[in-house]
């Protein structure tokens, strides 16, 4: 064999597979076919989106009057914005391939596909190949959005969110297509900035899977951007060329004119050009089938990250893929965690750990729930937050925490707290004997364990 771990793909799941194989002593090589490292993740998704939301967050804390700006105000704002995602991503990449060379991981540029279940082929861009054989194989080449042959994608006006992160300047108005994560943080993100926009969505509420109170908080917040939301709504048409606007048309009957159309209902497994089939593996819509050690039907090839469906985030990804590594060299008792956190950077955040009040109720656990509102607490006051809230869900027997869910600055980094007390069986109790800094937003956890005290019989 050529190397022992041959992982394809270098995004997150891909780099901290290779880590922990060169941890491990193993000769690892990544096999991109990218000009550039990193994937989605660091590349057309994650860093930049979050690196954009970062930029539109400070716009609109300090600067006023962003709807009426000039043409030449809204191209300077945008280039800034860009400017800064795109010197963010050359510096995680700088990083990123300091430490996968330090850690003695070959590079190999080409596209990967199977010859036979332990050799694969790599093409490189000019057509010249060569076969590359390991024990084991790792894919982690992700996934790509979902882009209908009915609608007219140009990169231009009508974008996936892809292109979108390409755009030069801020479109005078934007319809968002879809009421899921990437649809929320792009809506976020530019109606800071000062676009007029708007959000279809066939769903009752925006990120239908998540608790009425905590979307609430994030609803009120688009519509005090201006944000229109067009609930229950289903998109029949997009037609371009409706002079220099784009116009959807709604099954409704409505139709809705924007200078610019943002398409976000969900992404495809970049699995097509593997070539599974010469070795068997298993598809679900091409998404690749997996055990719980990240086997696929073929027990030394493993997938990880986007490549294999939900949760689809980089943080998970990246855990997956140490994990399947470990797994593949003998290390059997390393496992996933239990307790996964999740976010949405919009404005404001969202974050979360364990269960939601829906599933508790499916499940038929005995709960109570305490809230912890950002401004009943000095820093939520002081950073003007007058909406976050921490939310704890717990079990009324044990007084453990079945759920955490924070909507507000900072949800993302809070939520760690809640998990950690969730993975080593703490209690509400523990929260209301903790000191917590003052002030901070973390006292929400206090004040939240403290209204569920109160409930608990």
């Amino acid at each position: 064999m050529d190397y022992d771990i041959l992982i394809i793909g270098s995004g997150p799941a891909g780099q901290h597979a290779a880590w922990q194989a060169a941890h491990m002593g193993k000769k690892a090589a990544i096999i991109e076919r990218k000009s550039s490292i990193g994937g989605a993740g660091l590349q057309t998704g994650t860093i930049p989106s979050k690196a954009l939301r970062e930029a539109a967050y400070l716009a609109s804390r300090t600067s006023q009057g962003m709807h009426t700006a000039s043409h030449t105000a809204r191209y300077g704002v945008m280039a800034d914005v860009v400017r800064r995602k795109d010197m963010v991503i050359a510096q995680q990449e700088s990083v990123i391939l300091k430490r996968l060379l330090k850690s003695g991981v070959a590079l190999i540029p080409g596209e990967a596909s199977f010859v036979d279940e332990h050799t694969m082929k790599v093409t490189n861009t000019n057509g010249e190949s060569r076969m590359l054989s390991a024990s084991v194989i790792l894919l982690a080449t992700g996934s790509r959005p979902r882009r209908p042959s009915d609608i007219p994608f140009d990169k231009q006006t009508v974008l996936d969110s892809t292109s979108i992160l390409k755009l030069k300047k801020l479109p005078k108005s934007l319809l968002v297509v879809g009421g899921g994560v990437i649809a929320c943080e792009f809506v976020s993100i530019f109606a800071a900035l000062g676009v007029e926009v708007s959000i279809v969505d066939s769903h009752e509420q925006l990120l239908a899977y998540l608790s009425d109170d905590v979307v609430g908080v994030l609803a009120d917040s688009f519509e005090n951007m201006g944000v229109q939301l067009l609930m229950q709504e289903k998109v029949v048409a997009i037609r371009k060329n409706e002079g220099e606007e784009v116009l959807t048309l709604l099954e409704s009957g409505k139709r809705i004119r924007s200078e610019a159309v943002l398409y976000a209902q969900g992404r495809k497994a970049n699995s097509l050009s593997l070539d599974t089939a010469k070795v068997g593996i298993e598809l679900d819509h091409g998404w690749i089938t997996v055990n719980n050690h990240f086997q696929s039907s073929q027990p030394h090839i493993y997938a990880v990250g986007d490549l294999i469906g939900r949760p689809a985030l980089a943080s998970t990804g990246m855990e997956q893929g140490r994990t399947a590594v470990a797994h593949a060299f003998g290390e059997t008792s390393q496992a996933m965690p239990a307790n996964l956190p999740m976010a949405i950077y919009a404005i404001p955040e969202i974050s979360w750990v364990g269960k939601t009040e829906k599933e508790a109720k499916h499940d038929q656990l005995q709960y109570v729930v305490g809230r912890g509102y950002y401004n009943e607490s000095a820093r939520g006051q002081i950073i003007g937050d007058a909406n976050g809230l921490v939310k704890l869900i717990v079990d009324i027997h044990t007084h453990k925490l079945i759920g955490v869910h924070i909507v507000g600055e900072h949800a993302s980094e809070l939520i760690h707290t809640g998990q950690l007390l969730m993975h080593f069986n703490g209690t509400v109790q523990d929260l209301v004997a903790n000191v917590f800094n003052y002030p901070t937003l973390a006292e929400c956890y206090k004040l939240a364990a403290l209204d569920c005290m109160n409930k608990l019989p």
